[in-house]
């Protein structure tokens, strides 16, 4: 098992064996930063898109859109669900950034599908205090992605409500596939 604080075997490639997952990320960010040129480029996003994902490390968004650096804003979370830091974060994209567009990814196999609200009972008998977020569960993604799109369309903080589209990332394939709003 791979913990923040150990190092998986058989990784010894390029980084070394000894110390954190932590650590490990600061000497790539060393080696990478020995050959880094300030590519000059301004917080808006190019595509003047925001893309609203899940978390989970099996997407490789810039890959899997086929976007360079600079082209869009990501904005992560478990589920790629639309809460209301999403929508702050959609906010300021739009409103102090430029941009127009709204793409929201959810994925098959999302480990929110095997969770629920209990979740934070559980939390709230382990450590004495009740989440005060919500798990955001689901069990359809389909309906899921259709309850994102409809936050962001009613959001009144948003300016840019006409292009918001919504798809289901097959984490099988690499396909998106494009749930109806209806």
């Amino acid at each position: 098992m791979t913990t923040s604080a150990s190092v998986p075997a058989g990784s010894e490639d390029a980084i070394t064996r000894v110390g954190t997952v932590t650590d490990r990320l600061v000497e790539a960010n060393e080696r990478y930063a020995t050959a880094f040129t300030d590519p000059g480029m301004d917080a808006r996003p190019v595509l003047r898109v925001a893309v609203v994902a899940c978390m989970d490390a099996r997407l490789d968004l810039h890959a899997a859109l086929g976007l360079e650096l600079g082209d869009c804003h990501t904005i992560r979370n478990a589920g790629g669900v639309v809460t209301d830091d999403v929508i702050r974060s959609l906010t300021i994209s739009q409103r102090k950034l430029g941009t127009r567009s709204i793409v929201l990814i959810h994925h098959t196999g999302c480990g929110l599908e095997s969770l629920t609200e209990e979740f934070r009972t559980e939390l709230e008998l382990e450590v004495g205090q009740r989440p005060a977020w919500a798990v955001e569960s689901f069990r359809d993604v389909d309906q899921d992605v259709r309850q994102s799109m409809q936050r962001v369309r009613t959001s009144p903080f948003l300016l840019h409500t006409d292009d918001v589209r919504g798809f289901v990332f097959d984490v099988r394939t690499g396909l998106l596939r494009e749930i109806d709003p209806a």
